[in-house]
């Protein structure tokens, strides 16, 4: 067990450490966020397919796997656009109305149990990504883009569960990253920017540290519980903070604290009692 949280500790950090790449990209490097999603996808599928069966690739004729794929790549170049303008801990906060509209949809389309204090804890993380979010007439355009990576992201989630049965986590995760990579191939070839060392460097850190962490998570879940794990997925959030501050020197607001605070509460709860 106690490998099980230090891996999932590593798999966390490593995450939101692959999108300051992609936000070092583009501040420093003037590169575009589709194209830092772009690559993000080829450089994991070029890293995970030696380690997947060619008969993962059976599953690229179900329309189904095309959409779930879609959702992803739509999440992560949203959450990339971002990423340019608004700090790393505040995209973070905004983007885990995910897990929440994923409870939602599951239990609507899945059937899957609701209990009163889940519910409630739900709408306890909403007001957290509400707080953060602070909606209005002024709202920060690179916020609703964090919303809507989290609302992809959600949906995402939820058919991730209903087609859970088609494949392995493996042959799953070779099938987003592949059809994701040919979504935006026509966007991320017209995009590449001029080459340099810094760039190179930034692009495979941010796709290496992705797919590290995507992989590390599922092999976490392979040597533990997931109900005593799944509460770390929101170290996230602390993960997103340091880095912005090592990296960026940006600390949230006191609004913002305020927001990942309820969200964590709300989450760490939510996640214990599944």
């Amino acid at each position: 067990m106690q490998r099980a949280v230090l891996i999932m500790f590593i798999a966390m950090s490593l995450i939101p450490a692959g999108d300051s790449a992609g936000k070092l990209l583009m501040g420093s490097h003037g590169v575009t966020p589709l194209f830092v999603a772009w690559s993000r996808f080829v450089v994991g599928a070029v890293l995970i397919l030696p380690l997947v069966p060619r008969g993962a690739f059976r599953l690229l004729r179900d329309w189904r796997i095309w959409v779930r794929a879609s959702l992803l790549a739509a999440g992560i170049s949203c959450i990339q656009t971002a990423l340019q303008t608004e700090e790393v801990a505040t995209v973070f906060g905004a983007f885990f109305v995910g897990p929440l509209i994923s409870y939602v949809l599951a239990t609507i389309f899945l059937r899957e149990p609701v209990t009163p204090l889940r519910s409630v804890l739900v709408l306890l993380g909403f007001i957290g990504v509400l707080i953060v979010v602070r909606p209005g007439f002024d709202a920060n355009l690179g916020l609703l883009w964090a919303v809507a990576a989290g609302t992809f992201y959600g949906i995402f989630l939820t058919m991730s569960r209903w087609l859970g049965h088609l494949g392995t986590p493996m042959e799953m995760t070779l099938t987003q990253l592949v059809i994701a990579a040919i979504l935006l191939t026509p966007i991320g070839l017209s995009q590449i920017p001029m080459p340099s060392l810094p760039v190179i460097a930034l692009t495979i850190t941010s796709g290496v540290c992705s797919m590290l962490g995507n992989l590390l998570l599922l092999y976490a879940y392979k040597h533990a519980p997931a109900s005593r794990i799944a509460p770390l997925v929101y170290f996230q959030l602390v993960a997103a903070v340091g880095l912005g501050w090592l990296i960026f020197a940006e600390l949230p607001d006191l609004w913002t604290w305020v927001g990942m605070a309820v969200i964590l509460t709300a989450g760490l709860a939510s996640a214990r009692l599944r």
